[in-house]
């Protein structure tokens, strides 16, 4: 396993142990969206504020490789599906591990929808990619999310700590799911699996300090980082949001400390 170890410490942090990843694959799912259109530039300043890792599909490094700056951990997500088809939970392979090393990547991720219609597939996908990372001592992030017409609450911690066990039972490295809502509740999900967990950054919030408390939360429970995109790269001033997050995941700064360096 020394090959997956030492990639791994690309991705998180080898002196505290956490990461801040800044997913950037939407483009797939919902098109160029703001933030997201000149991708050197969103990648310059995502990382010139910290970030441990970017994510992306296989076809957009070419366009952001810098050559120049810091430099930052690289995950190709091998998931795809779009917001026009007749079930958007559905994902599909749309990249092989082979492929991601490759373009350089330093880690792999794939997108489970448990309890959609087609969560046996994505569980298929799961299994596959798992034994290829195994093979190839790549790290593999699995994003497990329940969504679907069984799902009545995707935040409930029954359902989040069942996803995040999902990763870990079949062969996932790290785990991003959703926080729960509070520190007690998601320290459930992190007691249930053995894999450092890091939390989804979700759809654009209203405030800075709606994003700081979340992160806070789910740090004193326990959560190994997070995996913060919108809230990060269609922020005004992307590379002190980035700076803020690493700052809490990495130096314990409280949100006030967070908010203060915003302003700062």
């Amino acid at each position: 396993m020394v090959g997956k170890n030492i990639r791994l410490e690309r991705l998180i942090d080898r002196n505290t142990g956490k990461t801040v990843i800044i997913p950037m694959d939407h483009g797939v799912t919902v098109g160029p969206i703001a933030g997201l259109a000149n991708m050197r530039e969103a990648v310059s300043k995502v990382v010139a504020g910290g970030a441990n890792a970017v994510l992306m599909h296989k076809g957009i490094p070419r366009f952001c490789h810098r050559g120049e700056g810091k430099d930052v951990g690289l995950i190709i997500h091998l998931s795809g599906g779009t917001s026009m088809s007749p079930d958007p939970n559905a994902k599909e392979l749309v990249c092989t591990v082979e492929e991601a090393i490759k373009t350089g990547a330093d880690g792999v991720s794939v997108h489970i929808n448990l309890g959609a219609d087609t969560d046996k597939e994505m569980l298929r996908q799961l299994g596959f990619v798992g034994e290829r990372c195994y093979e190839w001592q790549m790290p593999l992030l699995a994003m497990m999310y329940t969504r679907g017409s069984k799902i009545k609450n995707e935040y409930a911690v029954a359902n989040v700590k069942h996803a995040a066990r999902v990763a870990a039972e079949l062969g996932a490295d790290i785990v991003k799911v959703v926080y729960t809502g509070s520190p007690e509740s998601f320290a459930e999900v992190i007691e249930g699996c053995p894999l450092p967990v890091v939390i989804a950054g979700g759809e654009k919030m209203e405030s800075d300090e709606d994003i700081f408390n979340m992160v806070e939360g789910a740090l004193k429970a326990g959560a190994a980082g997070v995996s913060v995109g919108r809230n990060a790269f269609q922020h005004e001033n992307p590379t002190k949001m980035v700076k803020a997050l690493s700052k809490m995941v990495h130096k314990k700064a409280t949100v006030e400390e967070a908010i203060a360096m915003l302003q700062g």
